[in-house]
């Protein structure tokens, strides 16, 4: 076994939680002004420490290429190292209790505008209230995948969606239904299936081409509509709806935030309910912070009156 100097000793022990963390906010992020603004610190103080980090593993990491920059194949292999590390620390860190007042840092969640809209800001609320160190950052979920918290992109995934793996864990937050919105001063709710059906209708379409789970079910039912706009969010219905003929088939609580003031009106046909689900790794399932940052969550959704009705 090759000897390791006193000298590479002392540089391997310069290697801390911050280097660490900076090393995967650089690679998620591929930028050095998104990784300051992420970790809340200036872009010399990321250029200074990934100098340092440099220096201890003898790589560049990252090139340049075009107006950005990309990690190299060793920084990709030390990231996937990095984020065991961290979580090794953030296990002895976490041996005794979890104290909200005492906790710092920032809580990354992905969820698309239905559920940032509706839990988000009730949940940063609470996180004031409580834990008043602590920062939100949110994240489109768009179409879920388990890379997102095996890369720890996010702590917490918001989606109807769960995705496929063994390693994820998932909990139903609640369950809503669907519903026509329209706007009552363009047209009458449509009367029946085949007025539904002979109406012009706006939906969203996530990337890459992801349909609603209740666009999905109604042309599995061989119910073709006449869609004339798709818009990547829900965020973007309402100026659709809005002086128009046009319908949406959408959940029911976007009434309480993004289609205020929209009127809205039963489906015509029974179609299945949207189940909404709160996802992580399982690598944090005993986590004290995380079982918090659960439960605190399950409690907004308690809160707003859509706690899974157990159905």
């Amino acid at each position: 076994m090759p000897h390791m100097s006193q000298i590479d000793l002392w540089d391997h022990l310069d290697l801390d939680g911050r280097l660490l963390q900076l090393l995967l906010a650089v690679v998620e992020e591929g930028s050095i002004t998104a990784a300051a603004q992420r970790l809340g610190v200036t872009q010399s103080a990321v250029s200074h420490l990934l100098d340092k980090l440099r220096a201890i593993v003898g790589d560049p990491l990252f090139v340049k290429s075009g107006r950005g920059i990309v990690a190299t194949a060793r920084a990709r292999a030390l990231a996937q190292q990095a984020r065991d590390l961290i979580d090794g620390l953030r296990d002895f860190a976490a041996a005794g209790a979890f104290d909200p007042t005492q906790a710092q840092g920032q809580i990354t969640i992905a969820a698309n505008d239905l559920q940032c809209h509706l839990l988000l800001p009730r949940l940063l609320h609470r996180l004031r209230a409580v834990a008043p160190r602590l920062t939100l950052r949110v994240i489109p979920s768009g179409v879920p995948t388990a890379q997102m918290l095996r890369e720890e992109r996010c702590q917490i995934i918001v989606s109807p969606r769960p995705p496929e793996a063994s390693d994820v864990l998932q909990k139903r937050l609640f369950t809503d239904r669907y519903r026509i919105f329209y706007d009552a001063q363009a047209r009458h709710a449509p009367v029946g299936l085949a007025d539904y059906l002979g109406a012009e209708h706006v939906t969203v379409l996530y990337e890459p081409r992801r349909m609603l789970d209740v666009d999905e079910w109604l042309l599995g039912q061989g119910l073709q509509r006449h869609i004339v706009a798709q818009v990547p969010g829900f965020s973007g219905i309402a100026p659709f709806l809005r002086g128009s003929a046009s319908l949406a088939t959408l959940p029911s609580l976007l009434g309480v935030e993004l289609l205020r003031g929209l009127a809205s009106t039963d489906l015509p046909i029974t179609v299945p309910d949207m189940p909404m689900f709160m996802i992580w790794h399982l690598r944090h399932q005993h986590d004290p912070m995380q079982r918090w940052l659960r439960d605190e969550l399950e409690a907004v959704a308690s809160q707003v009156g859509v706690a899974d009705r157990g159905d």
